[in-house]
């Protein structure tokens, strides 16, 4: 599957105020800045333009179901081509000059699209973005993109500088040593559902479940189709695996939905959880999830994990 990683490096022209998590914040007023760069009919529902199937914000935002390439899927819907990571650090007020930064992955062939993903940025921070200050939202410029050490656009001349190179992620092999004992960190709320129900609770099965959902159903929509891996025995294996230590709790925070025209609690699990048993065979889709994140909302960020075996 192909695979890039972009950060976007910015600051503030006014003083802004922002939420502590950022993530739905930058995913709607990102969507709508696309939305305003691409939408060609000025359609209300997506669902119903002619162009649908061709318009990068309705693949992007309003994602269809079924292969992007038209071909058939076990998995009813794709997930969403991207996610935006925002800053972790919980800052809430920004001066003149301050730094906004986020980082943007995108699958597949959506890396293709970068150029328009950098300029809805652009016009995102002419929008403004957080609590309005005198009327306004502060706004904010973009400095440059980049990706990994590499620059591959400039804010001042507002040109993509050379080639920008997308990796090819794969499945990657089990570690060479045995793998007892398993420390994960959630850093962004994770909300798992098992049984249609939002979990409080982590049991290592329940995470399985989700790693595997999160990557077939990437790699089905974006790669090469799903990895040829034991489902089932994955899932019945991980139920022998035990919980030395749980330090998680529920994470309730509020966004605004745009699309509902009201406030919406979210939550997720954050914190700490050790796990014990025979783990080496679960590590390699684990790291993928380090990367992709897993859960539900994973556009707006969630469902970040770190990992120490």
């Amino acid at each position: 599957m192909h695979f890039g990683k972009y950060h976007f490096h910015s600051l503030f022209e006014e003083e802004a105020l922002l939420p502590p998590y950022k993530g739905s914040t930058f995913r709607g007023l990102f969507g709508h800045a696309l939305r305003k760069i691409v939408c060609v009919l000025k359609t209300a529902d997506c669902t119903a333009c002619m162009l649908n199937g061709k318009c990068l914000y309705a693949q992007v935002f309003e994602t269809p179901t079924g292969r992007p390439d038209g071909e058939k899927q076990r998995l009813a819907a794709p997930p969403h081509p991207y996610v935006i990571e925002p800053p972790l650090d919980g800052q809430t007020a920004y001066a003149i000059g301050d730094s906004f930064d986020f980082t943007l992955l995108l699958f597949g062939r959506f890396n293709e699209s970068l150029p328009y993903f950098i300029f809805a940025f652009e016009q995102m921070g002419q929008m403004g973005v957080g609590k309005r200050i005198n009327g306004g939202r502060p706004r904010f410029v973009l400095e440059k993109v980049t990706a990994g050490e590499t620059d591959i656009y400039s804010g001042a001349v507002r040109k993509m500088q050379g080639n920008y190179q997308t990796g090819n992620m794969v499945f990657p092999a089990p570690p060479a040593h045995p793998v007892q004992r398993l420390e994960i960190d959630i850093l962004t709320p994770l909300r798992l559902k098992y049984l249609n129900e939002l979990e409080s609770v982590l049991p290592f099965h329940v995470l399985i479940r989700a790693a595997l959902r999160r990557i077939s159903s990437l790699f089905a929509a974006y790669g090469d189709g799903e990895p040829a891996l034991d489902y089932r025995g994955l899932v019945r294996r991980a139920q022998e695996i035990a919980i030395e230590e749980s330090h998680l709790h529920w994470f309730d925070w509020r966004r605004w939905s745009n699309r509902q025209d009201q406030e919406m609690l979210m939550g997720g699990l954050m914190g700490s959880i050790t796990y014990t048993g025979d783990l080496t065979e679960f590590m390699p889709l684990l790291h993928l999830c380090e990367t992709l994140h897993l859960g539900k909302q994973t556009a707006f960020g969630l469902g970040k994990i770190k990992i120490t075996a």
